[in-house]
């Protein structure tokens, strides 16, 4: 057999919502604990917020892993390194263009209508790629972050789809 696959993987960086939502989520830990030590009914109210807060907390942190298998493309979200959803699932044939982003490539696709996926790490010194794709009846603008191995990959399965440039 002679398959190709490649996977790749990247953290997704803190935005400035995401932490001020750790900060938020914080202070409301403070506030349950003080709850937990007025008296009975307050000290329930104070236990479900502490656990709520303390399930949610580690959910936070994501990160993404794209997996290349023979021109399949998923695109997987991990959630506190412990859940995994497949967030999208496309085929290469579905792909119109794959390109970096700022490449004139993508010129004639910067007014259209577009569904915007971001599976990047939000890095800006990562330069992500971009997949324009068609998948029942919708118009993907997938945004993601591949290995030196997937790209070569991609570019054996379907040369004329890949622009490097």
């Amino acid at each position: 057999m002679n398959q190709l696959y490649a996977e790749a993987g990247v953290k997704r960086r803190d935005d400035v919502q995401t932490l001020a939502l750790k900060a938020l989520m914080v202070v409301g830990i403070v506030i349950g604990a003080l709850l937990l030590l007025l008296g009975s009914f307050f000290s329930m109210i104070g236990a479900v917020i502490i656990t709520a807060l303390i399930w949610f907390f580690p959910r936070l942190n994501v990160d993404y892993e794209y997996i290349f298998v023979d021109g399949q493309f998923d695109f997987d979200r991990i959630s506190g390194k412990s859940k995994r959803k497949t967030m999208l699932r496309i085929d290469l044939d579905q792909a119109e263009i794959i390109a970096p982003e700022g490449s004139h490539a993508l010129d004639s696709y910067t007014h259209a209508q577009l569904i915007k996926k971001d599976f990047t790490s939000n890095d800006k010194s990562v330069k992500p790629y971009i997949i324009i794709a068609n998948q029942n009846n919708k118009r993907y603008w997938i945004a993601f972050e591949p290995s030196e191995k997937m790209l070569t990959m991609m570019k054996q399965k379907s040369p004329r789809k890949i622009s490097q440039f």
